[in-house]
């Protein structure tokens, strides 16, 4: 990766989440360690249950952690109250998830400005950007179609394109193609590693494709509540490795 990788985006320094269950504490993650730089895309995988979704609210500052140091953009957000998280989370944190979550009674554009007029960007400039951003996904033609008139993977591209809306630091993404086809994730995929590299986003993905995780400059997974990494590359013994859901 270049140099501007060395800019961390996020930072998660010893982090430790425990869970109180029917009197016994659950340890679900035990001292996580784990840096995302700017324009890198890091893949998270690991079985169901390992703790990928709780690690992920944690750097999305949707959970806090029960011990531990969150870093965005340089800046330490772990002691914020719930406020000033809201208001990091709004700046600096895009979010896309496996089912888009678009606004059904509202066009691809209009669902691009809303994020960004709940942060208090004045109309004109939020269409503008919308508009800038619907380029960058390729769909500048289909702005005006509300969501049940595009197809699936123009409708998460519409999703990438609200995550992005407000420019963050950062990018959270949960299985974000594992509900499209494998020709259309593959076409979702390749426009958002485009577009996080060309902004300057640090991407953290979570999926349970490894085919797309190797294509990713990092891939951890998540063990017994800590992060094993790997060159992508060593996805092949990994995927070897894992037991047969026949």
């Amino acid at each position: 990766m270049s140099d501007a990788v060395m800019q961390p985006m996020l930072e998660l320094k010893g982090i430790v989440r425990r869970f109180e269950q029917a009197g016994e504490t659950l340890e679900v993650l035990r001292g996580v360690d784990l840096t995302v730089g700017a324009g890198e895309l890091v893949a998270l995988v690991g079985p169901s249950g390992a703790g990928k979704s709780t690690l992920l609210h944690i750097a999305g500052l949707l959970e806090r952690p029960t011990g531990g140091t969150v870093r965005i953009a340089g800046t330490d957000v772990s002691n914020l109250d719930d406020g000033k998280r809201t208001e990091v989370r709004r700046r600096s944190i895009g979010f896309v998830y496996q089912f888009h979550h678009l606004l059904p009674e509202f066009s691809a554009r209009e669902n691009i400005v809303l994020p960004q007029m709940i942060a208090a960007v004045p109309k004109s400039v939020a269409r503008q950007r919308a508009d800038e951003l619907l380029r960058m996904v390729g769909l500048e033609q289909r702005g005006t179609h509300r969501p049940a008139r595009l197809s699936g993977g123009e409708q998460q591209r519409v999703a990438i394109a609200r995550a992005l809306a407000n420019a963050p630091s950062l990018l959270i993404a949960d299985e974000p193609t594992g509900n499209l086809d494998p020709h259309t994730a593959e076409h979702v995929f390749a426009m958002l590693s485009a577009i996080v590299r060309q902004a300057k986003v640090g991407a953290l993905v979570a999926t349970h494709n490894l085919d797309l995780a190797r294509r990713m400059d990092r891939v951890l997974e998540m063990r017994d509540g800590r992060l094993v990494e790997y060159q992508p590359s060593d996805l092949v013994p990994l995927a070897e490795a894992a037991p047969d859901a026949s």
